[in-house]
């Protein structure tokens, strides 16, 4: 009887172990930030940017500072690139640049 209790537990403790190794293995981070300047000029503008440009395939989050003039989008790389969400602001009529930021002196 102490034997049957021993391998159930022992298959029970094994069935756990493997259910926790399968729970660490997810998908690599397949997320990447990039941040754009934009010729924004109004509210207007913002609200064009973010209600095109959020629905475009691989776009998990967006935020478009209009004070700054910057459009910060966090994306799937397996879904789209730099160039394809450039070129998608570019489409909505803005000049558009990955931004550059300045270096300030010390």
């Amino acid at each position: 009887m102490d034997l049957k209790i021993i391998l159930i537990g022992l298959i029970l403790l094994l069935g756990a172990g493997s259910a926790v190794v399968y729970a660490q293995n997810k998908k690599p981070n397949d997320k990447e930030t990039v941040v754009f300047d934009v010729s924004l000029h109004c509210e207007s503008c913002q609200k064009k940017v973010e209600k095109n440009i959020a629905f475009e395939k691989g776009v998990t989050d967006m935020k478009v500072n209009l004070e700054n003039k910057t459009v910060t989008i966090v994306y799937k790389k397996s879904q789209t690139n730099v160039e394809k969400l450039q070129a998608a602001i570019a489409k909505l009529g803005y000049e558009v640049k990955v931004h550059t930021p300045n270096k300030e002196k010390k």
